[in-house]
């Protein structure tokens, strides 16, 4: 794969699928409506942060599980790949409880889990998504030893290939607690996102999330303020 992706096309070697959204992805499928709205305030929101810091790559994560990361992942991904000369690669992280195959709608194929232990290469696992100008790495096959994957020197060595062939690597990462794989996956990202939801989200579990990473690398809080089947609006707030 040493051909770089354009901002329309990818390479002959990486599958071109045809997908159905989840109807909770509406940056892709209602693009003008105001759910989708938000996700470009927090997409400019992050271009303004990163006129002071260099930010390729980031990951999306959570206190704890139901606050909504996947779903902010995934819609900003998209709201990210809309932009003109944006290539955007979305990379399935959570191999514990995945759920971007749902999402996109996804073939059962190999992944990230199956890339780290050998047993594919980096361009079986990627799927490009043409109409949505989004590249997705779903999580595959679940793995016995996650962390030790995450940690590995295969996914450092993927997340550099991915970094030189695209402006946007984002790791849609499990929750914080009571996991080791955020701690894991952080010092190999430029930044990270936590997603709370409001009046949900306990503060004692806010607090044991921000000091299971290096606070240095969170480059805000997403207010998720509504249930997952209402609209959605979020709130980026630097720390």
């Amino acid at each position: 794969m040493d051909t770089a992706p354009g901002a329309i096309g990818q390479p002959s070697d990486i599958e071109h699928l045809t997908v159905r959204l989840n109807p909770l992805l509406v940056a892709g499928l209602a693009p003008k409506s105001p759910a989708a709205e938000q996700y470009r305030g927090l997409r400019t929101r992050l271009a303004q942060t990163e006129g002071a810091h260099n930010l390729r790559s980031f990951l999306i994560t959570s206190p704890q599980k139901g606050e909504g990361k996947s779903i902010t992942a995934a819609n900003l991904a998209l709201t990210m790949a809309q932009e003109l000369h944006r290539n955007v690669v979305l990379v399935e992280a959570d191999l514990r409880k995945p759920s971007l195959q749902h999402l996109f709608g996804l073939p059962p194929c190999p992944g990230l889990a199956d890339y780290l232990a050998g047993a594919a290469d980096l361009a079986s696992v990627m799927k490009f998504l043409p109409d949505y100008h989004l590249t997705v790495v779903p999580g595959g096959t679940a793995p016995t030893n996650p962390a030790e994957l995450l940690g590995s020197t295969a996914m450092r060595r993927m997340l550099d290939q991915l970094r030189t062939r695209f402006d946007r690597v984002i790791l849609d990462s499990p929750p914080v607690l009571p996991l080791a794989d955020v701690a894991v996956l952080a010092p190999l990202v430029d930044g990270a996102l936590l997603v709370v939801r409001a009046g949900m989200t306990p503060k004692p579990a806010i607090e044991n999330a921000l000091r299971a990473f290096d606070s240095s690398r969170l480059l805000g809080l997403v207010l998720n303020e509504s249930g997952m089947e209402d609209d959605y609006r979020y709130e980026a707030t630097s720390h």
